[in-house]
């Protein structure tokens, strides 16, 4: 893998800040991104001087990604607007189509302005998953059981990130609100057949999504293997469904990858079924197992697509956020359904 190449993994880092070891695992030409968490988190000064010595540790930068979708899920807390949970939207949505989807884009922009700020280039938002109202682990990310409702808001959200220069990153597909168990700590079992699941996939039918993430979960009427380990699911993605952007694994420590053995076999399972980019987080041992032992050979479109998600324009200047109506917008319609 050259070093002038994106390589297939995404890994994370310890802190808040780069120990030698994280630069060296960094570097390695098999890495080509960052994920952030919780915990390398302090403040917007912190992780702008975070992001700004990884992007420099590479040519091109390394792609810097963070869930960030609002709700539960939002990482950078103090210092940034607290964002709703998306599920607020879809009540907006139900009272006011037409406003919710205004809301929707200015907390897009919102989202994706405060994070690039601080040197981060993508959030794997939006959650299309429908709210079937079983999931434990989705809940209220969703937006809404309505497909309609879902590709209303998600759209408007995703012209937002594209207002501050961010791509979009549709997940999980092909859905996984039907099912109860979280794949974090469980290996969630699907048993619809695909007719059943059309108004699951309606999202990514009807959306122009930059990257999707695939769910690690089983839809064994459809195929025995997790989607992000599946050829089946993914070449419908690209065949049927013309998705032509990024495929991220979810992460691969995760329980619900453990169905394709150690760190080395998933990373390959992933890699062979179509991902593009693996994610492996929170397991520094099996990052340095796959850095080790994983031979997987080069390949430039792959490496291309990553290279697509780089952040378009100039990052905005923390400071003069406060001057942009659209950000500004976007802070009361947070504050207004953050409660």
């Amino acid at each position: 893998m050259s070093s002038t190449s994106s390589g297939p993994l995404m890994i994370d880092i310890a802190g808040s800040a780069l120990s030698e070891l994280d630069r060296a695992r960094l570097c390695h030409p098999l890495v080509g991104g960052l994920i952030l968490f919780s915990r390398n988190y302090e403040s917007p000064e912190q992780l702008a001087r975070l992001t700004a010595e990884v992007h420099a540790l590479r040519c091109p930068p390394l792609l810097i990604a963070i869930d960030h979708e609002g709700g539960r899920v939002q990482r950078c807390r103090k210092g940034f607007t607290r964002l709703p949970a998306m599920r607020c939207l879809g009540l907006e949505w139900e009272k006011d189509p037409a406003q919710a989807i205004t809301v929707a884009r200015d907390l897009g922009y919102l989202l994706a302005a405060e994070l690039r700020a601080c040197g981060v280039d993508l959030s794997f938002t939006p959650v299309l998953d429908l709210d079937w109202g079983r999931s434990r682990v989705i809940g209220d990310r969703a937006f809404h059981r309505s497909p309609a409702a879902v590709v209303d808001l998600s759209r408007a959200l995703i012209e937002g990130l594209h207002g501050a220069g961010m791509s979009a990153c549709g997940k999980h597909f092909p859905g996984h609100g039907w099912v109860e168990p979280d794949s974090h700590v469980d290996l969630p079992v699907d048993e619809r057949r695909l007719e059943e699941m059309a108004l699951d996939l309606e999202p990514y039918r009807r959306l122009s999504l930059d990257a999707v993430m695939p769910a690690h979960v089983i839809y064994r009427r459809v195929d025995e293997r997790p989607a992000g380990f599946s050829p089946f699911w993914l070449a419908l993605l690209r065949d049927e469904l013309r998705f032509a952007g990024t495929i991220f694994s979810d992460d691969l420590s995760m329980a619900g990858a453990g169905v394709a053995g150690g760190p080395v076999e998933r990373c390959t399972a992933a890699w062979q079924a179509g991902c593009d980019m693996l994610l492996l987080c929170n397991s520094p041992a099996s990052v340095d197992d796959v850095l080790h032992k994983w031979d997987a050979e080069p390949d430039a479109q792959r490496a291309q697509r990553i290279q697509r998600l780089a952040p378009r324009g100039k990052s905005p200047d923390w400071s003069e956020l406060r001057g942009q109506p659209a950000y500004l917008a976007g802070v009361v319609a947070a504050e207004r359904l953050a409660v």
